[in-house]
């Protein structure tokens, strides 16, 4: 058992030291300039050791998914009796943004990923893609709990765009030059209208 736990130990650190050197070289060189072959000299692994832990190129800078689609998955599956998805990740983005978290957006370090990220449409897509996933995960959710599988996948699609659209409006924020810490604070009621969209709909809007 500890001899497995080693392992893991190691692996996980391996699967970090590739993904930081890799993020470091796009930042500095933008993500189509950079080969694999050179993350993986400079990671000090082989080529085949890169894409045993990363089978797609894009996955080597947008590393954070797996572990974001699980938490967000968790987030709706074990909330408490009572809570609705809504409320349970409205709860999650505060906590994120309180603790200062890369995936509320609200950070200082920001730019050099969101630059990475947008002039590369290799990533934009899996971004997308990335996107498409969570919703299809939360719509199966939602789905074996009410039977409803139209209304499921909606409900999905928007809470999803809720997420998505929190991060990338503190992101444009501070690539656009706006102070972090004002971001960081205004950003909680930027979380509050996005729910209360999905929440109580759109209405009129724009009537």
């Amino acid at each position: 058992m500890a001899d497995h736990g080693l392992r893991e130990r190691k692996k996980r650190a391996t699967r970090l030291l590739i993904s930081n050197v890799a993020t470091g070289l796009f930042i500095e060189r933008g993500f189509e300039e950079v080969t694999v072959a050179e993350i993986a000299e400079a990671a000090g692994v082989s080529k085949m050791t890169v894409f045993n832990y990363f089978p797609r190129k894009e996955d080597l800078f947008l590393d954070r998914h797996a572990d974001r689609l699980e938490e967000l998955t968790a987030v709706v599956r074990s909330r408490p009796a009572g809570v609705s998805p809504c409320e349970a990740l409205r709860r999650h983005q505060h906590a994120l943004l309180a603790a200062g978290h890369p995936l509320s957006g609200a950070i200082a370090g920001g730019p050099g990923f969101w630059w990475v990220l947008t002039s590369s449409p290799a990533l934009m897509a899996r971004w997308y893609e990335q996107e498409r996933e969570i919703a299809a995960a939360f719509a199966e959710i939602l789905t074996e709990e009410s039977g409803e599988a139209f209304r499921a996948r909606m409900v999905a699609g928007l809470l999803t765009t809720a997420i998505t659209t929190i991060f990338a409006h503190a992101m444009g924020r501070i690539v656009a030059g706006d102070d972090a810490e004002t971001v960081r604070r205004e950003q909680v009621a930027v979380i509050d209208q996005a729910f209360d969209l999905v929440e109580h709909g759109v209405g009129d809007f724009p009537g």
